[in-house]
């Protein structure tokens, strides 16, 4: 019984709530604002340290 009950969760409710979840990661990495942040991470392998003297 507890088996079927677990199952019936995964396959509706738990499918449910994993698409949101990915749906708010999606919404949240093209969110307005963000492309300033984006490209500061992509080209921060390219920025020189200051600190080597």
């Amino acid at each position: 019984m507890i088996y079927e009950e677990l199952r019936h969760f995964a396959d509706s409710y738990g499918l449910l709530f994993l698409a949101l979840i990915f749906l708010s990661f999606i919404g949240w990495t093209f969110r307005p604002g963000s492309r300033e942040k984006h490209e500061e991470a992509a080209n921060m392998i390219f920025e020189e340290d200051q600190d080597d003297g």
